[in-house]
């Protein structure tokens, strides 16, 4: 009954003890009332096998229905009150595009299994760690494709992103059109913070647009770029195909590292060398730290009065007692 329930002035609720001890004492009185000194048998004989009255029956109900109503208006009195409690939340959002090189040679396997697929799950657990940005993915190698648009649907990002592959574009490694295609997901956002997160284990050799003036452009918007060298230092070993089945062989690990510093640099974000799947993991968890939704917590706590109802139940059974006792079971000097 008063799970939850708080009392403005409990100090009332003491004063119930008094009343239910006074209850108990009239109890008591009625059932060892003395019998009286003198009794006469030809009486209790004429008399002992009458029923009470309905009257007769209902003699003390005055009495309790009084002291149930002053227990129930000294709780009214005690004021009970239940509280509201909450946070209100608002989100500073931000708007982020992965931009995922997927040229041929993403499967190097210096990163285990290859560095695609390295890419990918790190990826997939940093888009889990979010909780109300906007995301959307960009992959590209010779051409640049958008994969999925700007989304807060992380289920249908996710099931995309798992579907990127080596080979789905011709290769090659045009990172100012990836800059481009991210600029153009992300130029009209309303968000307060817009970001991207290049990933690439090479050097730009395709596209019409230069990484440095894409960068350049996504300043003018307010884009702010984080890029990632993925790669060993020296020689990887990669898979080649040969009529004797998959070969491996080692190849030089080319990533132009002064190009993706001064993308960073541009557009005030930061570069990255992953050269281990550790390393990799590290890095997506301090841009997840750096890129954090700005959450502003308001708490409150409503009051809710509750005497009113116990206020309306004294009333209504002191207003009982008084009919009973002046009018059904009113009885004559």
């Amino acid at each position: 009954m008063f799970g939850g329930v708080k009392f403005a002035y409990p100090v009332f609720l003491y004063a119930i003890v008094p009343v239910v001890i006074g209850m108990i004492w009239y109890y008591w009185k009625k059932r060892n009332k003395l019998s009286p000194e003198i009794s006469y048998s030809w009486l209790t004989k004429a008399f002992g096998e009458m029923k009470p009255t309905l009257k007769e029956r209902l003699i003390h109900l005055p009495f309790i229905l009084r002291t149930i109503a002053v227990i129930v208006l000294l709780v009214a009195m005690a004021r009970p009150q239940s509280f509201t409690t909450g946070e209100n939340i608002s989100t500073e959002g931000i708007d982020i595009v992965m931009l995922l090189d997927i040229s041929g040679s993403m499967l190097a396997e210096d990163l285990k299994p290859n560095r695609l697929e390295a890419a990918k799950k790190v990826i997939d657990n940093f888009i889990k760690e979010r909780t109300s940005d906007r995301i959307g993915l960009v992959i590209f190698s010779r051409e640049s494709f958008t994969q999925c648009p700007l989304t807060i649907d992380y289920g249908v990002l996710r099931s995309l992103l798992k579907q990127v592959k080596s080979g789905m574009l011709e290769d090659g490694t045009a990172i100012g059109t990836a800059i481009a295609n991210g600029v153009n997901r992300l130029k009209d956002s309303k968000a307060k913070s817009k970001v991207m997160i290049l990933l690439t284990d090479g050097v730009n050799n395709s596209g019409e647009i230069d990484p440095i003036t894409a960068a350049q452009i996504a300043k003018t918007y307010g884009i702010r770029i984080y890029t990632i060298g993925l790669g060993t230092e020296g020689m990887a070993p990669y898979p080649v195909q040969t009529p004797f089945g998959v070969q491996y062989q080692n190849v030089p690990v080319q990533i132009d590292e002064k190009t993706l510093r001064k993308i960073s640099s541009i557009t005030g974000g930061k570069y990255f060398r992953a050269t281990s799947n550790s390393k990799l993991r590290a890095i997506y968890k301090s841009i997840d730290k750096l890129e954090k939704s700005k959450i502003k917590v308001t708490s409150y706590r409503h009051a809710h009065e509750l005497f009113y109802g116990w206020l309306e139940a004294g009333l209504v059974l002191l207003f009982l007692e008084l009919l009973l006792s002046h009018a059904y079971l009113r009885t004559n000097p």
